[in-house]
């Protein structure tokens, strides 16, 4: 993984959760544009409501948080597996 996407990445975490939603909304909207079938304030929602969803198990405490670091470190040991 590159240094630029490791600063990107963890730029893009430091963003308040809306900001969070609304660029992995967009980013995951140009996957596959052309099949896509929901529009985007349908897709919107999803993602706020999905955001939502898991600030509240946080608030909860029915689950823990993971620091990007650890985060990171076991995407990229996933991937090599």
């Amino acid at each position: 993984m590159s240094t630029r996407f490791e600063q990107l990445a963890a730029d893009a975490m430091k963003l308040p959760v809306r900001d969070r939603v609304r660029l992995a909304q967009q980013l995951v909207s140009t996957l596959d544009e052309d099949t896509e079938t929901a529009t985007e304030k349908e897709i919107e929602e999803l993602w706020f409501a999905e955001a939502e969803r898991r600030l509240e198990e946080l608030r909860s405490g029915s689950v823990q948080g993971v620091s990007a670091d650890d985060a990171f470190r076991n995407a990229r040991e996933a991937l090599k597996r």
